[in-house]
């Protein structure tokens, strides 16, 4: 009897063992391919290092939450402990928004030393030419 099965991309790295990580290997696999291309591969690494990372976030929001001294865990409780993790999008958007800034102003620094450069070049050949003559006055005085 053959069976109609959905061709799934056969990973070559899953060595290791599920035992030391903190989530079902499937669970991590099944949650990546909703948000990856039909077809992509997913090396084991990834596989593993997704797992254990994600095992470290939970480890560390719950260490967080437990440092209230209440005997519950509360929803704002989780979403205080959240919060960093959260706000990692408005940092970026900050982040590019500051570059942008510190972009305009060196612009504007490039326009006022090629101003200055100009300036003085200008005026060092003047000041060449004004020294020359006085030179020249100088020894014609003689």
């Amino acid at each position: 009897m053959a069976e109609d099965k959905k061709q799934v991309p056969v990973d070559d790295d899953d060595e290791g063992s599920d035992e030391e990580l903190p989530f079902p290997r499937a669970t991590i696999v099944n949650m990546l391919r909703q948000h990856l291309d039909s077809g992509k591969q997913i090396k084991g690494q990834v596989k593993r290092e997704m797992n254990i990372w994600l095992g470290s976030m939970v480890e560390r929001i719950a260490h967080k939450m437990n440092a209230h001294p209440y005997t519950y865990v509360d929803g704002s409780m989780f979403r205080e402990s959240i919060e960093p993790y959260e706000a990692i999008q408005e940092i970026e958007k900050e982040k590019e928004r500051i570059i942008k800034q510190l972009e305009s102003v060196k612009a504007a620094c490039d326009v006022l030393i090629s101003e200055v450069d100009r300036k003085f070049v200008l005026r060092s050949g003047f000041a060449t030419e004004y020294q020359k003559e006085k030179e020249a006055a100088a020894k014609g005085k003689k």
